[in-house]
């Protein structure tokens, strides 16, 4: 996959585990792509509301009417099967396909094979901010 032309064509991007503390990898990555002119979509069962977006409890919660063009994933390797699920359940619903990107550490050899068999693209272990700031700025 041509990451700089994925990166070029996304305009919405779901943070799942987007954490509220401004210390946290996810947070300072997700303002980095805000500032970069993403649209992000907050996913966290605990917040209503984060970087002035509405948040969501899963990839399910999220209407269909918002195009996802990538799922950034910052939860631990265990937890990717289920956002994977999520992702073709919510792929099944809409008919929207995103690319799951999981950031460094957090990918899961079940999950990438379950997103492969659902003919879901899948990045492993690559910093969304590594990659925007390396290729595209």
């Amino acid at each position: 996959m041509d990451i700089a032309e994925l990166l070029r064509r996304t305009r919405t991007i779901a943070v799942v585990g987007l954490s509220p503390r401004s210390t946290r990898t996810s947070y300072k990555i997700a303002v980095y792509l805000q500032e970069a002119g993403y649209t992000i979509v907050p996913v966290n069962p605990h917040r209503d509301e984060l970087l002035g977006e509405q948040a969501y409890p899963s990839l399910l919660d999220i209407p269909d009417s918002i195009s996802l063009d990538l799922v950034d994933v910052f939860r631990r390797p265990e937890f990717m099967e289920g956002v994977v699920r999520e992702a073709i359940a919510r792929r099944d619903r809409s008919g929207n396909n995103p690319v799951i990107w999981t950031q460094i550490g957090v990918s899961s050899f079940e999950a990438e094979e379950l997103a492969n068999e659902a003919g879901i693209p899948y990045i492993r272990n690559r910093c969304t901010l590594v990659e925007h700031s390396r290729l595209l700025t």
